[in-house]
């Protein structure tokens, strides 16, 4: 059984859409995908421990997806077990005027996790090749540009640049950068809006506006594909994992997570001949009490 997950969704070369599944196509069942994420919990857990202790280094997972993917839930079957004083959830909504009056990079700084913690963007700075790419006329919020016609090439070349830059200073001083796109189709999320829709206490998930942004799922496909081109490096690589099937997306999001933990080295402090004594000599003090 192939569950090899980092190695099956990292995007390495070019990459397609129509090259990476919505489904899940292995033999992992259902019960033993749940008994999986059950067992790999508990490893996160004591590496989510070991990076707190450590404290020289970070970890920032970027998720990305169309509406109805399952970022929430991936994130609350993922991280619901790890402490809540070492992770840290941030939702990006569109900017808000004091944002506007920065660069687009601005308040993605500010949530950026510090050292010894994990730092989860729901969505994120790719907002600004994605959505922004599919309605240009957002980034005149920004008040550097006049007119939609300023977004050509050279435009998008220059963001995805900065984007690059940003993750390569990250990487650099010591955060691991995750970037996980749930693949869902376009008929499955079909089925969770009308979900949302029929189940009475759904209905607040669901927008009007939803069905707007559906309509140019086309054009989306096109945006999250140059932009995972651009933006795939060694340093930040992004991770294509079928969504369609929400208890696979957690399992194979998990492990991924857990494999770039696992590389990051992360150590106990170790005690100084001092400190060691001193633990001895307390020790000895309370069990005399």
């Amino acid at each position: 059984m192939d569950l090899d997950f980092t190695d099956n969704f990292m995007v390495d070369g070019k990459f397609s859409m129509k090259d990476y599944s919505t489904e899940y196509e292995g033999k992992l069942s259902k019960d033993d995908g749940k008994k999986m994420l059950a067992e790999e919990q508990e490893k996160l857990r004591e590496l989510q421990e070991r990076l707190y202790s450590d404290g020289s280094k970070s970890i920032l997972i970027v998720l990305q997806a169309m509406d109805a993917a399952g970022k929430d839930s991936l994130i609350k079957h993922v991280f619901g077990g790890v402490n809540p004083q070492g992770c840290t959830v941030t939702s990006f909504k569109t900017p808000n005027d004091k944002e506007y009056a920065h660069d687009f990079l601005w308040r993605h700084y500010l949530a950026l996790p510090e050292k010894g913690k994990i730092g989860i963007f729901n969505r994120s700075h790719y907002e600004s090749v994605l959505v922004c790419k599919v309605h240009p006329e957002y980034n005149l919020s920004e008040k550097v540009w006049k007119d939609v016609d300023d977004f050509d090439n050279e435009f998008w070349k220059n963001r995805y640049e900065s984007i690059r830059n940003f993750e390569k200073h990250l990487a650099d001083n010591g955060t691991t950068i995750i970037k996980i796109f749930l693949n869902v189709s376009q008929k499955e999320q079909k089925e969770r809006f009308l979900d949302r829709i029929n189940e009475e206490d759904k209905n607040w998930k669901f927008s009007s506006a939803d069905l707007a942004e559906r309509a140019l799922w086309k054009d989306y496909m096109n945006a999250y594909q140059e932009a995972i081109n651009e933006t795939s490096k060694d340093y930040a690589p992004w991770f294509v994992i079928p969504a369609d099937n929400k208890w696979f997306t957690r399992v194979a999001a998990i492990q991924i997570i857990i494999d770039a933990m696992e590389k990051m080295d992360l150590k106990y402090p170790e005690l100084s001949e001092k400190e060691t004594l001193a633990l001895e000599d307390a020790k000895k003090e309370l069990e005399s009490e």
